[in-house]
């Protein structure tokens, strides 16, 4: 379930807006996206996959609503840690491609 935006990362480009299935965002009045039907989030992660400023934060276990603070999130690298796992943003690669590499390499140590 979608947790948080954040102000002070977000360029206000509204793609989260546009990609929501279920429309769970509203353009604010500022022009900074915000959670507006929260219960509506189906986790399908696509707002945090296209937010080019991962300031967003997906809870992959969140069944309801959870109480995060961005400085926690921020020190555990979980904003926009999906995007960074499956490999979108500049010079990142997926997490597979990580793990195939490091096989590799322990496979060819005699």
């Amino acid at each position: 379930m979608i947790e948080l935006i954040s102000e002070s990362r977000c360029v206000k480009c509204n793609l989260c807006v546009s990609v929501c299935p279920t429309d769970v965002f509203d353009q604010g009045v500022n022009g900074t996206p915000v959670i507006a039907r929260q219960d509506d989030c189906q986790t399908c992660f696509m707002c945090e996959l296209y937010c080019p400023a991962d300031a967003m934060y997906v809870s992959p276990f969140a069944e309801g609503r959870e109480e995060v603070q961005e400085a926690v999130l921020e020190d555990r690298r979980l904003l926009g840690g999906y995007r960074e796992k499956v490999g979108w943003g500049p010079g990142r690669k997926p997490v597979s491609s990580h793990e195939y590499m490091h096989q590799l390499a322990v496979r060819a140590i005699p």
